[in-house]
């Protein structure tokens, strides 16, 4: 057969749970014509009396396999040359074979060279990219991804993209297979330069799929049965604690972030404040300032918490509490809790926080976008202060500056009441915060369209001025101006978001 007939296909893997009540020829050959009724371009059929039973019933290309378990070597699929010679001889045209660089009794090289000579093409099932090039090196016609994760140690829960990425820079026939669960990886396995995607479990062992769905109700069932989650803002001028619940904050302790006390000194204050509530929660979320990386706490501007290179927060908060725990940047916490409970109305939006810096949260069609997405504070290039983060132009840290020069050593609140009894120079300085905000709004409408920007924090909450911010937009057209609104869960946006994303992170079982 010609390879190029399978180029952007599906290929369904018809293979039954072994022993199962599915695992008999004329149930694989049932399982075979209803993907190829589907669409299915191919079929992956494993054993001999299998590939010849799904032969005699469709002429659909099949790519066969054996497994054995060996007392010998760890090799399990197609691992004789034997077995390779019987599977082309029953009608397979293209035969896999494992082609890990592990103890086996036949040489990679004898296997293509069987296949070959009995008018099939060579599969190189690997494990990782060093698999495939010699695999390649030996004569082999495509490679797939299908042993990522199974030779040893704990099975991840996604496919392996990188692996599919990797094998496609040695040749364009990589057929992405493992762990491709859903359409939209298999999507994306096609987008990361797969030939053609091959989908099992998903499809065709009915008691797996089953066992997810079984699971994820369970889990579900449990939560809503279960404790609070114990949920933490570390921000830079104060630290929240809360016990969550449904979207509620049902326990509150706040306090100022002494910074001189550094990370391990504020988790500590926080255990100890909350110790009565030891029992009363089976998990910790926590939002944070910053950006946080495999589980490692970095500051993205230490003028706003100052922290040391990659804090291990996540392991802190684990071995301080007890519990399984996730940190999330503070102000993605907040835009998914304004997105799931508060001024968002789960609608497209961006979630802005202006209070000591300027942080941010994107979601968009349901999803929040992590990583350094949101973080508009670290904007660079506006204003008169080009080599410096947008938010040293607008926040709180910027607006006590502004106000020293003035000759008023004053934290923004006090500015904000100053402006209110009539003094000029605060009247100043925050109608140019509020003209900056209003250019970044305006930017952020024409980069997202979002439907909406949520403003929040304790200068973007303070008495009007979200309404100065609107009275500063330039945009002619109204249809070009950004709709702002105002954070309905206040202050505990962050708290309610994060818990909200670690319960959903516990829950997070069907897919992978």
């Amino acid at each position: 057969m010609d390879i190029e007939q399978l180029k952007r296909s599906l290929i369904v893997s018809c293979q039954p749970v072994p022993g199962g009540p599915m695992d008999r020829a004329e149930m694989v050959t049932a399982f075979a014509l209803a993907a190829v009724a589907g669409g299915a371009s191919a079929l992956r059929i494993e054993s001999v009396d299998c590939v010849r039973a799904v032969r005699q019933a469709t002429n659909v290309p099949i790519i066969g396999i054996v497994k054995k378990d060996l007392e010998t070597s760890p090799v399990r699929i197609t691992p004789h040359v034997t077995d390779a010679v019987a599977l082309a001889k029953a009608g397979a045209q293209i035969v896999a074979f494992d082609a890990t660089r592990r103890q086996r009794p036949d040489t990679v090289s004898d296997i293509i060279a069987a296949i070959h000579a009995n008018g099939a093409l060579a599969m190189a099932d690997c494990s990782m990219v060093e698999d495939g090039r010699a695999a390649l090196a030996a004569g082999a016609d495509c490679v797939g991804s299908t042993l990522s994760g199974y030779t040893g140690g704990p099975v991840p829960d996604e496919p392996d993209f990188d692996l599919i990425a990797g094998l496609r820079e040695l040749t364009p026939y990589v057929i992405a297979e493992g762990r491709i669960r859903t359409p939209e990886q298999a999507a994306e396995a096609l987008r990361r330069g797969a030939f053609s995607v091959v989908v099992g479990s998903a499809i065709t062992r009915t008691e797996h799929v089953t066992s997810w769905f079984k699971q994820a109700i369970d889990a579900k069932a449990a939560r809503q049965a279960g404790k609070a989650v114990l949920a933490i803002d570390i921000g830079g001028t104060k630290t929240m604690a809360c016990l969550v619940k449904d979207g509620k904050v049902i326990e509150e302790l706040l306090f100022p972030t002494d910074q001189s006390l550094g990370p391990d000194g504020w988790i500590d204050a926080i255990a100890a404040g909350v110790a009565n509530w030891r029992g009363s929660y089976d998990q910790i979320a926590a939002a944070v300032t910053g950006i946080v990386v495999d589980g490692n706490w970095e500051a993205l501007n230490p003028a706003t918490l100052n922290l040391p290179d990659s804090y291990p927060l996540i392991d802190k908060l684990r071995d301080t509490f007890g519990v399984a725990a996730i940190a999330v940047n503070d102000a993605q916490c907040a835009a998914w809790g304004e997105y799931r409970f508060g001024a968002g109305a789960q609608q497209d939006m961006v979630f802005l926080t202006i209070s000591t810096g300027i942080g941010g949260g994107i979601v968009v069609n349901g999803r929040l976008l992590q990583g350094t997405a949101g973080h508009f504070g670290l904007f660079q290039g506006y204003f008169e202060c080009s080599h410096r983060p947008l938010e040293d132009s607008i926040s709180g840290h910027w607006m006590s500056a502004e106000a020293c020069k003035a000759g008023y050593d004053v934290e923004a609140p006090e500015i904000f009441a100053a402006a209110r009894s009539g003094a000029p120079w605060a009247s100043h300085i925050i109608a140019i915060s509020a003209r900056r905000l209003a250019m970044l709004c305006q930017n952020i409408q024409l980069a997202l369209d979002p439907k909406r920007i949520v403003i929040g924090g304790g200068i973007g909450l303070a008495e009007g001025y979200i309404d100065q911010v609107r009275s500063a937009f330039t945009f002619p057209k109204i249809s070009l101006r950004p709709t702002l609104g105002s954070a309905g869960l206040g202050r505990h946006a962050g708290v309610i978001g994060a818990a909200d994303l670690s319960i959903a992170q516990s829950s997070s079982i069907i897919g992978g």
